[in-house]
């Protein structure tokens, strides 16, 4: 079936005008989107131009669909809404679809794996990107195939059925995971909204989350430590390597930050554990790159979260405080080396209204409006099936659906705004899932794997989700469009694509169902794995707030940080009064707070065990461990300490030679193999207790 293109109609020229001003804005406003998250004169340009397109080209389609419904539905009759030739919008949407397309499916995933490749050639790089992206590209070839064969089956081999196929494949797969992240983020957006309303409230998250990303924290920057400890033993056996790699090795020094001090003082304790193979060849020294350079990622990640989460708290608790005087005074923290430029514009006492009784209110009358907004879309996901014109969102944009009427301007509007909160939707429920690994967006800091993957994503999503829009309206209004003709004719090609596309977004209800009545916190109860980055439902927030990662163990972290120098190093300056205490002087280094209930045990930790008494943690007084305690804890303390000096019975050791084993069970086994039956399965001799897989 082909496109009817009407010539007949005069050029547009004030839509025209307008629609080259709007792509000018969405340039602009992606450029300096990317200069948030990227360093964007150290960035090189095949990586900034890629993710500028991947971003740019989705939002584009997010205003191409409203000119696209007032195109198709204003007839030979002038129109008050922006409109072009159908001969444009068909070349729009072929540039923005196929360009979009080989950015999410080819060019951003090898250009990820590129930089993340941690080699020096060319060569190497592209040949790791390739094999690096060789099993995803070999389970798209697989469900491409069987896809295929259907669509042969039903429509014959032609091209045709090849462009349906490769257009149904990549929709149905992009739909599949919109759907399950809009229905997170329907309900996250508002529900986040109503806890931010109420200061108290939102304070005591903060205080329950600050343990978990301390921890965090901790552990990146140990793994950090380890990893730029292992480069200064590799710059020592430099003298035996090739030339090339000797400068390979220079360059990894120059990206290690541990003072020579400092490596000198933990060498004894990461001897063991940091050890540089006999031969260096150019496969290890690109894992190491590769590593050092994630590790210094989420280093970066979980040390921006830290800042956040502490200046959270610290204008949190000023806000608490304000009550009593009416004037709201924000504190800076000590890692801040300026104060924010935008709260001087007002005065103490205005800054005391705005933030304790406009933005409450404000907020609980915007999550009322979002939840509103979010019963709107999924109620029209469940009736566009059987009853599109009794939809809500469809009600808003064409408000007549049962007369054939031109979609003006304020129905583009409408139209652009819901496409834009669904895709809004979309990227917070991208933002609160923990299964991407390492991949997080840093303010200036973003690496540079994440950046090509995170807008990947949204390339990935924006079509579908615009298309889905799209089948909110009458059958009428929707197959006029241009946008179905490209895309929506060759979905529905086979009754499999048609079934898929009307009736799989009913399973919105799901993510929907499971954020609402926090599902995802029983699935973390159950089998101990998290799904969302921040489970504020799972957090401790129970009025005692004792045990390790409750939220009063939050609030001393909190303080500490304030306080003083920071207990990770990121202040240099003594903060004012804050949480009622006064700054303290500053230290001689960084150093961890322990929680009480781990202080013992982690004292006791060897050479190996993370952090180490010597050079991380601080010498604590043992009346605080006493005014810290309750009954409860110093009596769990006493039976703890119990278990863990006594000492283990030999026959529990399994090292009592005297118990003979029989022969089936491996007692004739020779002196010198020390392998276990389990340790075979998986792979033979096991290396400091971890069972090869």
């Amino acid at each position: 079936m082909s496109l009817p293109v009407a010539t007949s109609s005069p050029a547009p020229v004030g839509s025209g005008i307008f629609m080259i001003v709007a792509l000018l804005v969405i340039s602009i406003l992606v450029l300096l989107l990317l200069r948030h998250y990227l360093p964007l004169r150290s960035t090189p340009v095949f990586l900034s131009f890629p993710v500028f397109l991947a971003l740019a080209l989705p939002a584009s389609v997010v205003l191409l669909v409203p000119v696209d419904l007032t195109s198709s539905t204003k007839g030979n009759e002038p129109s008050s809404g922006i409109w072009l030739p159908k001969r444009v919008m068909l070349v729009s949407w072929r540039i923005a679809y196929w360009l979009t397309f080989v950015m999410t499916w080819v060019i951003l995933p090898l250009l990820g794996e590129y930089v993340d490749s941690g080699y020096r050639t060319l060569k190497d790089r592209i040949l790791y990107s390739l094999r690096s992206n060789g099993r995803y590209q070999l389970i798209v070839l697989g469900s491409g195939i069987a896809g295929l064969v259907y669509v042969s089956i039903q429509n014959g081999f032609d091209f045709t059925s090849i462009k349906a196929l490769v257009m149904a494949l990549a929709y149905f797969w992009g739909l599949a995971l919109a759907i399950y992240l809009m229905g997170h983020g329907l309900v996250a957006i508002p529900r986040t909204l109503i806890r931010n309303a109420n200061p108290g409230n939102k304070l005591r998250r903060l205080q329950a989350r600050a343990p978990r990303i301390y921890d965090r924290l901790t552990d990146s920057m140990a793994d950090l430590e380890d990893l730029e400890f292992q480069v200064s033993q590799l710059r020592k056996r430099k003298t035996g390597v090739p030339h090339d790699l000797q400068e390979w090795i220079d360059e990894l020094v120059d990206m290690t930050s541990i003072p020579e001090s400092r490596l000198r003082a933990s060498a004894s304790a990461n001897d063991s554990r940091s050890s540089v193979p006999s031969i260096i060849t150019t496969r290890y020294l690109a894992d190491i790159t590769r590593r050092l350079g994630r590790a210094r990622h989420q280093n970066a990640r979980f040390t921006n979260s830290w800042e956040r989460l502490v200046q959270d708290a610290a204008d949190t608790q000023s806000i608490i405080d304000s009550s009593a005087s009416k004037r709201l005074e924000f504190s800076l923290p000590s890692f801040r080396s300026s104060p924010n430029t935008s709260r001087t514009f007002t005065t103490p006492t205005v800054r005391y209204y705005i933030h304790v009784h406009i933005l409450p209110v404000a907020r609980l009358i915007l999550a009322g409006f979002f939840s509103l907004a979010s019963a709107c879309v999924v109620w029209s996901e469940i009736v566009k099936s059987f009853a599109p014109r009794v939809s809500i969102v469809t009600l808003s944009v064409v408000h007549n659906p049962t007369k054939s009427e031109p979609i003006g301007f304020l129905g583009q509007v409408t139209s652009a705004a819901w496409i834009f909160y669904m895709c809004s939707a979309a990227f917070v429920g991208i933002s609160d899932a923990r299964v991407w690994g390492n991949r997080a967006l840093v303010p200036r800091n973003t690496y540079s794997e994440s950046a090509c993957w995170y807008a990947g994503q949204i390339a990935k999503l924006t079509v579908p989700l615009s298309y889905n829009f799209l089948t909110f309206l009458p059958q009428d209004i929707q197959k006029k469009t241009t946008f179905y003709h490209f895309l929506g004719r060759l979905i529905n090609l086979t009754p499999l694509g048609k079934g898929f596309d009307y009736a799989f977004p009913i399973f919105i209800l799901i993510p929907v169902c499971a954020t609402l009545f926090n599902l995802y916190g029983r699935v973390k109860r159950w089998f101990d794995f998290g799904l969302l980055e921040d489970e504020d439902e799972n957090v401790t927030l129970n009025d005692s707030g004792f045990g390790v990662g409750g939220w009063r163990e939050g609030r001393e972290l909190i303080e500490r940080e304030l306080s003083g120098p920071g207990s990770l190093g990121l202040s240099s300056q003594t903060a004012p009064l804050v949480y009622g205490r006064t700054a303290s002087a500053p230290s001689s280094g960084p150093t961890i707070r322990v929680p009480p209930a781990e202080r013992s045990r982690t004292q006791r930790q060897g050479p190996t065990g993370r952090p180490t008494p010597t050079t991380r943690i601080p010498t604590v007084a043992p009346e605080e461990d006493e005014e810290d305690e309750n009954f409860f804890q110093s009596f769990v303390h006493r039976v703890r300490n119990t278990f863990e000096t006594a000492s283990t019975p030999q026959w529990f050791r399994g090292d009592n030679v005297s118990i003979q084993r029989p022969r089936w069970l491996g007692g004739q086994e020779p002196e010198g193999n020390t392998t276990t039956g389990l340790g075979r399965w998986f792979g033979g001799r096991p290396a400091e207790g971890q069972v090869r897989i």
